[in-house]
């Protein structure tokens, strides 16, 4: 029998808390919607759920914001509008029917009014300023609605676990930043930020809640004198949340976390199955290293499918609400100004992306069987007591001189001159005109960016630095400038997507108004039958 470290053994009582939470309290009264109501909407929340792809563990919050905004933006007081918000998120399927308890209508209307008060009484700012932290807050409210309704138990306590035991292994060398150091506030945020990113792929905005939370203990109960202290300095706040999110080691910390997180995710899964009987499980280590094989394999089944499911469903988003209206455009250019379509440029511009989607996944490695021996002895470590631990460091950024500064930009614009010069090159070949050669271009690098965000998710049971050759040496020098040009548009188009406007006003609010006219319908046609008698 081996001694648990009390760290670990705290993140199984934290689990133990978690399963006996999913108990149903005897007598409890629940939300329920219409059941051929809940699966009109459910389709269509699947449907917009493609058009507006988010990776999985995002998509329900995302559903969250949209639906507050939209019922924020129509109410002309935001009294009283949780219980149709949460009957719409049921029948959406976001939460299951009778599941979610009545008091839970009044915790989320305390939340909606809580930031229903911050985005009425902001400070002074410009205009800008005012829509940036409107839509930051509303983020954060959907952020906190989320997890009223559904508490994260598990992934909040498995986050602590690898905070802590991150904080005491990571040092940083002197000169990891030119002026000044980092402070070990600064440090340990950093480490709780790199842990939520690469244990479960969070985004700045829950992050940033998280921050938020973290900053105010008592942020789910704030009261209203003690809100208006904090929105006296709310833009100062958001700011500082921000500046955290970029920090400058933001990637170094980042990089530590992924490269051990595959043995925190083992672990959590391990204790989730067996959380009562966690504590004799694992003080025998034979016992231990058998349930690692097996989660281990039912995390690589779970990930092959995941991958092939974002790679379907984000070429099929990034084809409907990017490159259909482009394509529309480009064959009614040709249709004016060559006098016929194209077909041949045409045909190209919607296979060749996907096709190279269906490539850089198909081309993905599974980990390598000493993979699997470098996860066990990292679970053994941070499981059990030791004497000596791992230190992990933060090593400062090169300096560069002057001239070779300027050497490596003059490379870093030569690589993008290459890449997008053959690409160029090979369309004129093939007779694309300009507009043509620009829908190419857009669809390729925002494919080729989702694609390489898929390829590195599905790298999360890996252990340790990737080995680089020369191959994948000269496939980055040719793709990363398309795949930086794709990261940015994909970020303009978050921001500026008029196209999710227009679909919100001219199809979710007739069919938002029909599900419920059909639902009361359906209510009132049950009254009239058991009328009968």
């Amino acid at each position: 029998m081996a001694n648990i470290s009390q760290s670990t053994q705290k993140l199984i009582k934290s689990y133990q808390f978690w399963h006996q939470s999913l108990q149903r309290k005897e007598g409890e009264t629940t939300l329920h919607v219409d059941e051929v109501a809940s699966r009109v909407a459910a389709f269509y929340e699947k449907i917009r759920g493609v058009i507006d792809w988010r990776e999985e563990h995002l998509i329900r919050k995302t559903a969250i914001e949209r639906i507050l905004k939209r019922r924020l933006f129509l109410a002309e007081d935001s009294k009283d509008i949780a219980s149709p918000f949460l009957l719409e998120l049921i029948r959406g399927g976001h939460f299951p029917n009778d599941s979610t308890p009545e008091p839970k209508v009044e915790e989320v209307q305390r939340i909606i009014d809580k930031f229903s008060f911050i985005l009425k009484n902001f400070p002074e700012l410009s205009q800008k300023e005012k829509l940036q932290l409107a839509d930051f807050f509303l983020g954060i409210a959907a952020c906190e609605v989320e997890e009223c309704l559904s508490p994260p138990l598990r992934e909040r306590a498995l986050i602590d676990y690898m905070t802590e035991i991150i904080e005491g292994r990571i040092e940083i060398k002197e000169g990891a930043l030119t002026i000044g150091g980092v402070r070990l506030e600064e440090r340990n945020t950093q480490i709780y930020i790199a842990v939520q990113r690469a244990l479960y792929k969070f985004d700045n905005i829950l992050i940033a809640f998280h921050l938020l939370e973290r900053r105010f203990p008592q942020w789910s109960k704030v009261s209203i004198v003690e809100l208006q202290e904090i929105i006296k300095n709310i833009f100062g706040i958001w700011q500082e949340i921000e500046q955290s999110l970029r920090h400058p080691l933001a990637e170094k910390f980042y990089k530590i976390a992924e490269n051990y997180d595959t043995a925190y995710l083992i672990l959590g899964d391990i204790i989730s199955e067996n959380s009562l009987t966690a504590q004799d499980i694992i003080s025998n280590p034979e016992s231990l290293e058998i349930l690692i094989r097996g989660v281990y394999q039912k995390r690589l089944r779970k990930s092959r499918e995941k991958v092939r499911r974002a790679a379907l469903y984000s070429t099929i988003s990034i084809f409907i609400t990017k490159m259909l209206l482009a394509l529309t455009a480009e064959a009614g250019f040709e249709r004016v100004i060559a006098g016929g379509i194209n077909y041949l440029t045409l045909g190209l511009n919607i296979s060749i992306p996907p096709i190279l989607m269906g490539l850089l996944i198909i081309s993905i490695r599974p980990p390598s069987k000493e993979n699997l021996q470098r996860v066990t002895i990292e679970v053994m470590k941070i499981v059990y007591e030791r004497e000596k631990k791992d230190t992990y460091k933060i090593k400062p950024y090169l300096k560069r001189g002057f001239l070779m500064t300027v050497f490596l930009l003059i490379f870093y614009s030569l690589s993008f001159i290459i890449s997008f010069g053959i690409i160029i090159w090979g369309l004129l070949k093939l007779k694309f005109n300009t507009l043509s050669i620009i829908i190419f271009l857009v669809f390729l690098s925002l494919i080729l960016f989702a694609g390489t965000r898929i390829r590195q998710r599905a790298k999360e049971l890996e252990i340790g630095e990737e080995k680089e050759s020369i191959l994948s040496f000269i496939f980055d020098f040719l793709t990363l400038p398309i795949v930086r040009v794709g990261k940015w548009l994909s970020s303009q188009w978050e921001r500026y997507n008029v196209l999710v406007v227009v679909f919100n006003l001219l199809i979710e609010l007739p069919f938002q108004f029909f599900t419920e006219f059909l639902e009361q319908l359906r209510y009132f046609w049950k009254e009239k039958k058991e009328e009968i008698h």
